[in-house]
């Protein structure tokens, strides 16, 4: 819940206060942060002692957590496109 709030008040910061100057210097500073935050996970992975025998374990995990929502995507998708895409009706010529 925190992570939702800390979204909203950067969305509600980056519309009203951040001036326009300023996007190019916050893309890069996203960069370097999203580089540093795999690092940390690469550094985290790498300290697990037994990580070669958890690799398939840790595959199958991260498998599970990208399909799941992905099905649960197209499945949502499909049924409000079939609610609110109601088919128009042709004008005869």
């Amino acid at each position: 819940m925190e992570i939702l709030l800390i979204m909203c008040v950067g969305i509600a910061v980056g519309a009203k206060l951040f001036p326009a100057k300023g996007k190019a210097a916050n893309e890069k500073v996203q960069i370097v942060c999203t580089m540093l935050l795999i690092f940390s996970m690469g550094i985290s992975l790498g300290r697990r002692e037994n990580l070669l025998e958890q690799l398939s374990q840790i595959g199958l995990t991260s498998f599970a957590l990208a399909v799941g929502p992905i099905i649960g995507s197209v499945i949502a998708v499909y049924f409000l496109t079939q609610w609110l895409m109601k088919p128009t009706k042709r004008r005869k010529r």
